[in-house]
């Protein structure tokens, strides 16, 4: 009897199994797409499991084997099947990410509702082995990011941002050395600056958010690199629920690299936590700010036992993890592309350095100053809009229908945010979109914007980017010291080749003939 029981049970789990796998990979999917077809949408038909992504990475991988003229207008070679996608159907489209549609929206007022509306429209569940790459307050939905907010505000507030300039003075003086270590024979030599970009944004966050060098940090940075190509491999598969649990090459290394960068990043607040036990007088980089500040609510929880206010330490590591790699990618992506474009156009170059001249001399930035660089941040803005770091947002619905503007988002859909090509689109910027025009925001961004949410390099709304006061601010430094002592200007071997490695990059580097100035 309870052996007929036991197989009716299992038999039974399996069918349940059965048949939400085939929902999930065939019946919603239809749904999905006949509610969308039902409001006017367009896009290609539901191919099983794999829907657009095999063809979206075939064309970009196809894209990516040729280099294009020096242009602003790169959105085909970043998203070939887009591209194609949007010239076909038009802007009301959907693309498929595997089994789920994702709608693009384009419309200034639908992207306000996207970002003000968080709890509605949320940040994909995607493998939870990307997941590892970016933990923490990015990852978080509902009362644990509010709770993350709060504590990490403190660190970026912009007396504390002062506190940390040295740190990127420091950074910045060793990268100048270096490169007057090749020009100083000749005056001039031709430089690969991403590379050492890189080093410096990674030296910068080291010193700025732990006390560290760069060389000392070297290895968390080899690993979260390794970590980083191989989630561009992931992105590339559809996740069936539990395949991280199958020990492929890939999931082994990904949580083998996970484990490495928790012990090191252990190591790092087990000394900070050691010191302050002491009496040490608490560091003012961003982890010191962050553990004052979750030491306090630590005592807070001694008094309301109810509700738990402080950070687990396993929080802390995923937060110093999500430092690491959110704090070094964007500012060295942003000021390659700041030397990349100065580099095309000299007359800004020379703008630039003739303010950066005026307000410091040949003195290091100060703080104050940096305010005051009203042509810098023009470029910088201008730099964001042509080569946003990341390129598009998507945000899903995942507890029910919702309405947005004049469209129903069903449950399961997500919504795309195609920065670039926001950020590109003759009809919100004027048919010189396309073209590297800073005037454009010599009155701010909102006047630039036309008061539309059509600039948002770092998101808005709620969650905009904690960290993007910091990465302006270590920018315009690293911007300024590099304008005091070279001119620079394109190599003849420059490849333009912008293409995406989670943040958008130089793929064949950025090579530039460095000046000294005398």
């Amino acid at each position: 009897m309870i052996r007929y029981f036991v197989i009716g049970v299992s038999c039974i789990v399996i069918l349940a199994w059965v048949w939400k796998t085939v929902n999930w990979v065939w019946y919603k999917p239809r749904k999905l797409e006949k509610a969308l077809r039902k409001q006017g949408l367009k896009g290609n038909s539901y191919k099983f499991l794999f829907g657009d992504i095999k063809q979206t990475f075939k064309m970009r991988d196809e894209a990516r084997e040729k280099p294009i003229p020096f242009t602003n207008d790169y959105f085909s070679r970043i998203f070939p099947f887009l591209h194609q996608h949007l010239n076909k159907y038009g802007e009301k489209c959907w693309t498929w990410f595997g089994p789920v549609p994702a709608i693009n929206i384009t419309e200034p007022e639908m992207i306000r509702e996207v970002f003000n509306r968080m709890n509605e429209f949320q940040k994909p569940k995607l493998n939870p082995l990307i997941g590892l790459l970016a933990p923490g307050l990015a990852s978080y939905e509902g009362e644990k990011w509010a709770k993350h907010r709060k504590l990490i505000n403190p660190a970026f507030h912009t007396e504390k941002l002062k506190l940390m300039l040295p740190a990127f003075g420091d950074s910045v003086t060793e990268l100048i050395n270096k490169w007057e270590g090749k020009v100083c024979e000749r005056g001039s030599s031709e430089v690969d600056v991403w590379s050492y970009l890189i080093s410096l944004s990674a030296d910068a966050i080291s010193r700025a958010a732990f006390g560290s060098s760069y060389e000392e940090g070297r290895r968390i940075f080899e690993l979260l690199k390794e970590q980083t190509e191989l989630t561009l491999r992931l992105l590339q598969l559809v996740y069936i629920p539990g395949w991280r649990f199958v020990p492929t090459k890939t999931n082994r290394r990904m949580k083998e690299i996970n484990s490495e960068i928790q012990k090191l990043l252990t190591e790092i607040i087990d000394k900070r936590k050691k010191a302050m036990e002491t009496g040490e007088v608490s560091k003012d980089d961003l982890l010191g700010i962050l553990m004052d500040s979750n030491f306090s609510a630590i005592q807070s929880d001694e008094n309301h036992k109810k509700q738990q206010l402080a950070m687990s330490f396993q929080d802390l590591i995923d937060e110093c993890k999500l430092f690491y790699f959110a704090g070094q990618e964007t500012t060295s992506v942003l000021l390659v592309w700041t030397m990349i474009l100065l580099s095309k156009h000299q007359d800004w170059q020379a703008r630039a350095r003739e303010e950066v001249l005026a307000t410091f001399g040949k003195n290091p930035p100060n703080f104050e100053g940096l305010s005051q660089l009203k042509t810098v941040t023009m470029i910088l803005n201008e730099v964001l809009r042509l080569y946003p770091p990341v390129v598009t947002i998507s945000r899903r619905i995942h507890n029910h229908e919702t309405k947005l503007g004049n469209l129903c988002v069903p449950c399961g859909a997500m919504v795309s945010l195609s920065i670039l090509h926001i950020h590109h689109d003759p009809k919100l910027w004027g048919e010189d979109a396309k073209e590297f025009k800073p005037e454009r925001f010599s009155e701010g961004i909102a006047k630039a914007s036309k008061g539309n949410i059509s600039f948002f390099p770092f998101g808005w709304g709620p969650r905009i980017c904690i960290g993007q006061n910091f990465s302006i601010a270590e920018a315009k430094v690293a911007l300024s010291m590099i304008l005091q002592r070279f001119s620079f200007e394109l190599s003849p071997s420059y490849t333009h080749a912008p293409t995406t490695v989670i943040t958008l990059q130089p793929q064949h580097g950025a090579h530039v003939i460095l000046h000294r100035l005398q």
